[in-house]
């Protein structure tokens, strides 16, 4: 995957929960086109809410990859819903949590909460939950019945892997 949607993993309990941390940032290119200035009215850079989805289908496909020691290529199936209650900004941080709700060899369901941590002038932030990102993931190999797909796992890329890696995850040898 090229684009990366959470900059590091602060929590993994091994088929249970990951939680994730993404830093929204004004360097970041999309958020200059949500929303750029109109006649009087100002920029209002958010961050798309198809982003957000997507930084939890990535926490998710984490939880479930390592679950079997990356064997497995794990493809996004279905998001089974997808609520968010509030826009994320410039200077904002959203905090992933993905469970597993069930796992088999074919794939596996998660449910996720989308938390906004934003910074305030009187101290730390507390997070907000924002939303709930419900999501199914499918193992490519077990459910295509024939179809061929390169051995190596081209899911989890080098850039999870030096994601994982910086986050003090263990990686399979």
């Amino acid at each position: 995957m090229r684009w990366m949607w959470i900059d590091r993993v602060v929590e993994l309990v091994p088929r249970e929960k990951l939680v994730a941390i993404k830093h929204v940032s004004l360097a970041e290119e999309h958020l200059h086109d949500h929303f750029p200035a109109r006649g009087s009215r100002p920029a209002m850079p958010i961050m798309p809410a198809c982003l957000i989805v997507e930084g939890m289908a990535q926490s998710s496909g984490i939880l479930v990859g390592h679950a079997e020691d990356f064997r497995e290529k794990v493809v996004l199936a279905k998001v089974s819903k997808a609520e968010l209650d509030r826009e994320a900004v410039p200077g904002d941080t959203l905090r992933y949590t993905a469970t597993i709700q069930q796992m088999t060899d074919l794939g596996a369901s998660t449910r996720g909460m989308v938390e906004l941590i934003s910074p305030t002038a009187a101290g730390p932030a507390q997070p907000v939950q924002i939303g709930q990102i419900d999501l199914m993931f499918s193992h490519l190999d077990q459910n295509m019945g024939g179809a061929s797909f390169p051995e190596h796992n081209f899911v989890f890329s080098e850039g999870f892997h030096t994601l994982l890696r910086t986050s003090g995850v263990e990686m399979p040898a």
